[in-house]
């Protein structure tokens, strides 16, 4: 079963993320999917101009489906759209930030303490399996394949806590944070920092400790909450050197 749950771990990681599949129906959900991709593996900055025309281009459809996919981003706190300038990839304040990686602390914090209540014995085990492939890349500096396998670990403890609504809502938050999650793991030292973060939310978790798990967690998001400043540095970095879709 371990060999099983390693190579579900490196399909997972190769796929993107542990999300539920969903079919694009409509022509608008198929624009938001392909937006919300290049924003979570970081083809679209923050700050970086969303062209209608370009969209529609790209898409292969009038701008109507286009400005619809737009509104729906912008509902979900993804995108900004400005009165006679177009929509943008949003951009966060400091406070902002602060208070969204505090919220998702508390989100993460519970589920993992529900996770390591309520995780299936194969749960355990993608658990473990994640955990030793972001060390393995931790090691060999591979920053974007961590990057890939931490969000990979973070999804399996939101499907292992075994209560949808919790799922959704932190799923939900998670898409608007990737963007700065993926910029501060850049910075130098922070992957062993995480590594070590993640040893002690594991290991609580796989020893059945409910309120250490938790608490581990909320410590692990707080830390990146603390670092906005650093995200920040980046953002200008990369906003500077921004494009459009």
């Amino acid at each position: 079963m371990r060999a099983e749950a390693r190579a579900e771990i490196a399909s997972l990681i190769h796929d993107g993320d542990t999300a539920e599949p969903w079919v694009a129906e409509t022509r608008a959900e198929r624009i938001i999917e392909g937006i919300e991709d290049d924003i979570l593996h970081g083809d679209l900055a923050p700050g970086a101009r969303l062209d209608e025309v370009a969209l529609a281009e790209r898409f292969g459809v009038s701008r109507t489906p286009v400005r619809e996919a737009l509104k729906q981003l912008s509902a979900a706190g993804l995108v900004v759209i400005r009165p006679h300038q177009g929509a943008v990839v949003a951009i966060h304040t400091r406070d902002e930030l602060i208070e969204m990686f505090e919220a998702m602390a508390e989100l993460e914090a519970t589920c993992a303490r529900l996770a390591t209540r309520r995780m299936t014995p194969y749960e355990r085990l993608l658990v473990e399996e994640a955990h030793l492939e972001c060390r393995r890349l931790a090691e060999t500096g591979d920053v974007l394949a961590f990057f890939r396998a931490n969000s990979v670990l973070h999804g399996l403890l939101y499907q292992a806590c075994h209560n949808r609504f919790l799922r959704q809502q932190t799923e939900s938050l998670n898409k608007r944070l990737m963007p700065y999650r993926r910029l501060i793991t850049f910075r130098e030292g922070r992957l062993s920092e995480s590594i070590a973060e993640h040893d002690a939310v594991v290991g609580a978790l796989l020893a059945g400790d409910e309120d250490g798990a938790s608490r581990q967690m909320r410590h692990h998001l707080e830390i990146l909450g603390d670092d906005a400043e650093a995200i920040l540095r980046a953002l200008d970095r990369m906003v500077a050197a921004g494009g459009t879709a």
